[in-house]
Formats: C-alpha cells, sequence, structure tokens
C-alpha cells in the first residue's frame, strides 16, 4: 500500500509528536542510564569526539520499548500499523543522548546508535524529528530513513575494520552538507 500523503500541517503535528515521544522516553530512560563502560569507551574512542562520549548514556532495557502512543492516530491518518517502525522488535533505539537496548550491547549495536547520538548533536532533537519524519515519508520505510541508511552504512565500515579509525562526526556532517538527509 503506498505511503499517504500529508499536508504541511499534518506533517508538522507528526514531527511534533516524535520529538514530544523522543523528548519524554530519554528524561524516563536517562534516569536509570550508565556512562560508558571502560572498554565501550575505548573501542568507541577512535570514532567519536570525546564530547560524545562523555554525554551518551547507555541502559539496558528490562522490558521492551513500546511504541509511541500516537501511532493509533496515524494509523487514522492512513499509515499501515504493519508499515510503522515497531520500536518492540529493534535491537536498541537512541533518544538524544541515551540508548536504551534491548540485548546485551555488542560494539557494532553501540556504535550504530552512538551514530544516532552524533546525529541528535548535529541536527538537534527537532531537526532529527523533523529529518526523521520526512526520511520516513519519502523513503517509504524505515529501511528508507536516511538517517538510519547513515547509521547502517557507518556501522558497516566500522565493522569490517573496527580498528581502522574515521571521524563520524565529519560523515555525519558530510551528509548534512550534502543535503542526503
Amino acid at each position: 500500500m503506498p505511503m499517504p500523503t500529508l499536508n504541511e500541517q499534518q506533517i508538522a503535528w507528526v514531527v511534533a509528536q516524535v520529538a514530544e515521544y523522543i523528548d519524554r522516553e530519554r528524561r524516563n530512560f536517562r534516569q536509570r542510564a550508565m556512562p560508558l563502560s571502560r572498554n565501550q569507551r575505548a573501542a568507541m574512542q577512535p570514532f567519536f569526539p570525546p564530547s560524545t562520549l562523555d554525554q551518551a548514556r547507555v541502559v539496558l532495557a528490562g522490558q521492551r520499548v513500546s511504541n509511541p502512543p500516537f501511532y493509533g492516530q496515524l494509523v487514522g491518518m492512513g499509515f499501515e500499523a504493519a508499515g510503522l517502525p515497531n520500536f518492540s522488535l529493534m535491537a536498541a533505539i537512541t533518544f538524544v543522548d541515551t540508548v536504551v537496548s534491548h540485548e546485551a550491547f555488542t560494539d557494532r549495536l553501540l556504535f550504530h546508535e552512538l551514530v544516532h547520538v552524533v546525529q541528535y548533536e548535529k541536527l538537534g532533537l527537532e531537526g532529527f524529528a523533523n529529518k526523521y519524519v520526512s526520511g520516513f515519508l519519502s523513503g517509504g520505510s524505515y529501511d528508507g530513513i536516511p538517517l538510519e541508511i547513515n547509521a547502517y552504512q557507518l556501522d558497516t565500515r566500522f565493522a569490517g575494520a573496527p580498528t581502522k579509525a574515521f571521524s563520524v562526526a565529519d560523515e555525519v556532517q558530510g551528509w548534512i552538507n550534502a543535503g542526503k538527509f
């Protein structure tokens, strides 16, 4: 089924709902989150700025993160529930600088989520929410969201050569400069 066409007001509403959800979940999980372990930090240090590693917090969720409460309204707008990202099936979710994982952290999983932390740092919460929603609408699915494509490309690069340093911040900025988000 094709993606519904939303007007500017509807898109603005969805972006606002996404941003509110992210902010609320960040505040909820941040209370339980811990700084990166010494080993996590050492593995990520060649790729991320110290400020990102200092600010990031991680938590292994004792339960699955639920889908946003506004999903029912999106279904009413013409989205198929099966086509919306299912948060309970994701390995981990990043809420600004707080990574909530449903499974034990591997270096690759942490790397992917820290790419999102950098994206939030560069775009801000509202900018990230806007790019995520517009990417979903134009890409037609979770897999078509440019912010996710960027994170998956970088985590694949990391997994292929985990000791070959590169700057995630520079890579994300390059995508911003090129208008890829």
